[in-house]
């Protein structure tokens, strides 16, 4: 059913020497393993310092959470590279109980952990002496998006916030990816998840669901079309990345909203960035328009939902760049 498959992801371009879009040049960052703590859970990161780095330095750093059913290693890391050439340090993190992030049980998707996932690498950063505790900032793509928004609205050390191609994981949910679900399939939804808690409590295997589809059919919204091929190929797959999730878990997503708060409780300056032919478009400009403090909505002419992840960032990294400079 069309309505189970809210969240899309993620591209691939890791290791040590990425190649800059906005540049067209080879350009060498340094790349540390690090990991910090959710309550009891071991999460993650992969710390992303610039190749001048001194560590006697203060640095402004920016946190890049993934989408869902993404993983460091991809789009995340990626914009994460591309904002530390410029001087910032960044991280990206798995999610807690995905990839190489702790936490039981495995493949939950759960909204509040996710937002609790950022605050926590707020945490992390401030222990680290060349952080500026004033400089901190959050990004995210896709239901990251969402979730670094949403955790700015009560972690106010996060100095200023942005979405790229910026979902709503609680109104994607209950509404649908172009908002158009029905209150009925969102109260059968809930049945079904209740069947399922009651069959997994009783023994049964837990029931997993795809994110994006595993094969492409005629009528497939274009969005979720290219979310096959960025996730699913070689184009954006990682393997820690397997397009999975507990199906019951989509109880905390109907009762979420990342973005219900913004108009009281969002003080910080927001960019938001979308593709003009995204279906998810509108949950973009729905967080620009709640917002009564500092905000900008950037659409990139042409751009998907998903060519935002990879094909069209020279176009984000230079405005992300801009933002960040000002407003940290």
């Amino acid at each position: 059913m069309n309505y189970l498959k809210s969240i899309t992801a993620c591209l691939c371009l890791s290791g040590i020497t990425l190649a800059s879009q906005a540049q067209n040049t080879q350009e060498k960052v340094m790349k540390e393993q690090v990991s910090f703590k959710n309550g009891p859970w071991k999460i993650a990161g992969e710390l992303y310092l610039p190749e001048s780095f001194n560590v006697e330095s203060k640095y402004a750093a920016i946190i890049v959470v993934h989408p869902g059913g993404g993983v460091k290693e991809q789009t995340a890391g990626s914009y994460a590279a591309c904002m530390v050439r410029e001087g910032f340090v960044a991280i990206a993190f798995d999610a807690s109980h995905q990839g190489e992030s702790e936490g039981e049980p495995r493949r939950l998707d759960s909204p509040y952990n996710r937002v609790e996932d950022v605050k926590c690498a707020v945490d992390f950063l401030t222990t680290l002496p060349y952080i500026d505790r004033s400089r901190i900032g959050a990004m995210g793509i896709c239901a990251g998006g969402g979730y670094a928004i949403n955790a700015a609205l009560t972690e106010k050390r996060i100095k200023a916030v942005a979405g790229i191609s910026p979902v709503d994981a609680g109104l994607s949910t209950r509404q649908g990816w172009t908002g158009s679900n029905t209150l009925e399939n969102q109260l059968k939804m809930m049945e079904q998840i209740a069947e399922t808690r009651t069959a997994e409590a009783n023994g049964e295997v837990p029931k997993l669901v795809n994110y994006v589809p595993e094969t492409v059919t005629d009528g497939l919204h274009p969005d979720f079309v290219e979310a096959h091929d960025y996730y699913r190929t070689a184009r954006g797959g990682h393997p820690n990345s397997d397009n999975l999730c507990l199906f019951r878990g989509f109880a905390d997503r109907l009762a979420f909203n990342s973005f219900a708060l913004i108009p009281d409780y969002l003080t910080q300056p927001l960019l938001v960035v979308v593709g003009s032919k995204a279906g998810s478009r509108w949950m973009g400009e729905k967080a620009v328009e709640l917002s009564t403090h500092e905000k900008e909505l950037f659409v990139v002419e042409g751009a998907t939902h998903i060519s935002l992840y990879d094909v069209d960032m020279d176009k984000v990294v230079k405005k992300l760049v801009g933002f960040f400079a000002a407003n940290l």
